[in-house]
């Protein structure tokens, strides 16, 4: 299936987007700027007073003379240390809380789109970019913004204080502006592609490991874990490719700056030589104005070689700012009573995952309140697939599904969980307390009433538990077997209470001595609900009000167990060999 990938904004919008996250804080944002400009003035004084003293020695003054601009190059050091770790401590504050922010509304909008888009884009993508570009942007916002602020405050005061010595040494100083600026300018035009891609990459190969590491057990039975690792390494090799990339041209770079700051200080050098054989300056101000050309080396090496990581994080923030440009909810659609028509419509559906390769052709199917629809056939017929067109997964390419008279698919997610549930065969326990866990869609249910579910479900295996439903489980708790999670799952469906339930083969991980009382408890969770279950084992067809059977994406028959039996078609093929591979 060729996947789309979650969108990514533009570098205006990543701009707009920053800047408006930071307005929330203005006033801490102001605060910063007034210390971190103070610091960086109280460190400029020094290269000043050192010249001044250059000169009294010059002048043979008294040692009393050289006493004040000595106190005042203490006092200007001091303070220079302790506004900057001052202006450091705001600016992260201010910038770890904006990122704070920042990360809570793409899991918020993330958790809020329909699950087909996330499915489209591939997993990968959303893992990397809540993961690999936060880090890129904390990195850059924890070390590197601190020292790239620091230095273009230095850089633009210490052209001041040069200037206030003599206008002749900026102009000497600006020598090395146009070898920097022709390296910058080769630098961001060949390395902005080369971070976008090399982001990509790791995107894609976050997406083969994901695929492989969650279905290792596939991958292993079907002897396919040679082609996966290759895969990997594949993936892996191309985005190796665009970090080499990007460390040749960080080479080529700095040389050309190493060039900029020679020539640069040997004219600052040479001017101050003639300042001062012309009379035009003291030895002492060419002493400064060389200090502060040299001291100019650190921040605008600072500057300019944290280029690369300021381009990987603007890239890591147009990633995470696309991600919350997706609409938080759609639009309200008119509310239909509930007993308006069928609780289940398929009306000639069809759908496909590739083009010219339908997946679904022309089904059409219709289901009553409170009725239950079991979903049989082989694999590959397109079972899984109507099931998510049912709850809402996809949008149907052709024809129509509806739920309540209403397209699942047009519904906001929170709206279309209020009226139908998916349950699928890849069920995740969620660290934390076995209550934690029940309650994800029910966050008002009381422990007596997770109680009463369990009870009904035949959970009782919950009891044995070392705290019962305060037990911690998920990554790093008391570990449940596959079946467990999904007696788990059933509970949760239960508690959230859907009016329409799809199961897609969602117990089909219980092994012989657990598939009797995950069928028993999905038969008292669905009771009273209107539900389409895709069959992992026909017992579960044998109890439905009706049976669907699917073949190459089209449904071949249909009907209740005893008429499909008695038709001896291909429900009753399936039954017979069922039975005969199945202990009594």
């Amino acid at each position: 299936m060729s996947q789309e990938r979650l969108p990514v904004a533009s570098t205006g919008e990543t701009v707009r987007q920053a800047v408006r996250l930071l307005a929330r804080h203005r006033l801490l944002l102001a605060g910063t700027v007034v210390v971190l400009l103070t610091g960086t003035a109280a460190g400029l004084l020094v290269p000043a007073l050192l010249g001044a003293m250059v000169d009294a020695v010059v002048r043979a003054d008294p040692l009393p003379a050289l006493l004040w601009p000595a106190g005042g190059l203490l006092a200007a050091t001091a303070a220079g240390v302790a506004l900057g770790r001052w202006g450091a401590v705001l600016l992260a504050r201010l910038t770890q809380g904006a990122l704070s922010e920042l990360r809570e509304r793409v899991f918020a909008t993330a958790l809020a789109q329909p699950a087909a888009t996330v499915e489209r884009a591939g997993s990968g993508d959303l893992v990397s970019r809540v993961s690999g570009d936060a880090e890129a942007v904390n990195v850059a916002i924890g070390r590197v913004l601190p020292s790239c602020l620091s230095a273009s405050f230095t850089i633009a005061l210490t052209v001041v204080g040069m200037g206030l010595l003599d206008g002749w040494f900026v102009l000497a100083a600006l020598i090395a502006t146009p070898v920097q600026y022709g390296a910058l300018r080769w630098f961001l035009s060949r390395s902005g592609p080369v971070y976008r891609e090399g982001r990509a990459a790791e995107a894609e190969r976050g997406q083969r490991l994901i695929e492989t590491l969650g279905g290792a057990t596939t991958v292993t039975s079907l002897r396919q874990g040679d082609r996966h690792l290759s895969e990997i390494a594949r993936t892996s090799e191309h985005a190796i490719g665009y970090d080499l990339r990007a460390v040749r041209l960080r080479t080529i770079f700095f040389g050309r700056l190493n060039i900029a700051e020679f020539a640069g200080l040997a004219a600052v050098l040479v001017t101050g030589y003639w300042l001062v054989t012309t009379g035009r300056a003291s030895l002492g101000e060419a002493t400064a104005a060389a200090l502060y050309f040299h001291n100019l080396f650190a921040p605008v090496g600072a500057l300019l070689s944290n280029v690369d990581e300021l381009q990987g994080a603007a890239a890591g923030l147009a990633r995470l700012f696309g991600v919350t440009a997706l609409p938080l909810r759609r639009e309200d659609h008119p509310k239909i009573p509930e007993r308006y028509g069928p609780a289940v419509e398929v009306e000639g559906v069809s759908h496909s995952y590739v083009p010219g390769r339908p997946v679904l052709r022309g089904v059409s199917l219709s289901l009553e309140r409170g009725r239950r629809m079991a979903v049989v056939g082989a694999s590959g017929a397109g079972k899984s697939t109507l099931a998510k067109l049912v709850a809402g997964v996809h949008p149907p390419q052709e024809g129509r599904v509806a739920v309540d008279g209403l397209a699942p698919a047009a519904l906001s997610p929170a709206e279309r969980r209020d009226r139908v549930v998916l349950l699928s065969q890849e069920v995740h326990v969620f660290s934390g307390t076995v209550a934690d866990d029940l309650r994800l869609f029910a966050p008002d249910a009381s422990e007596e009433e997770i109680l009463r579910v369990l009870g009904l479900l035949g959970a009782d295996w919950v009891g044995d538990l070392p705290d019962g439903i305060h037990t911690e489980v998920g990554a790093g708790g008391h570990r449940l077997s596959a079946a467990r999670a999904q007696h788990l799952a059933l509970a949760r469906l239960v508690l959230a209470d859907p009016p329409v339930a799809v199961l897609d083969e969602a117990t089909a991980e219980a092994g012989t001595v657990a598939a009797d009382l995950l069928d028993r408890a999905s038969e008292a969770a669905l009771a009273g609900r209107t539900s389409v279950v895709v069959a992992h084992r026909l017992s579960q067809a044998a109890t439905a009000d009706v049976v669907v059977v699917m073949e190459d994406g089209a449904v071949v028959e249909r009907g209740t167990h005893e008429d499909l039996l008695a038709a001896g078609g291909r429900y009753a093929t399936l039954w017979r060999a069922w039975s005969r591979a199945t202990p009594a």
